[in-house]
């Protein structure tokens, strides 16, 4: 449970600061070109989706490893 936690709170972190950021933020500007949504007025909500997700996952994995490692050592 704790996992999912940490996964909703980094999701939300990268959400709002690619909302916020006035400048397009990689990977979520290159998803909404190769998907071909860069042509409509929400391209700015799905970058900040996709860069939720992308860096959401990465830092959760992360933390999921270091999680493991820590209690093997125990």
């Amino acid at each position: 449970m704790k996992g999912v936690l940490i996964l909703v709170a980094f999701f939300s972190t990268f959400v709002a600061a690619s909302l916020l950021i006035p400048s397009p933020m990689f990977p979520g500007n290159l998803f909404c070109t190769l998907a071909g949504i860069a042509t409509n007025g929400y391209t700015q909500f799905f970058s900040a989706v996709f860069n939720g997700i992308f860096y959401g996952v990465i830092l959760w994995l992360i933390f999921v490893a270091i999680s493991k490692r820590l209690e093997q050592e125990k």
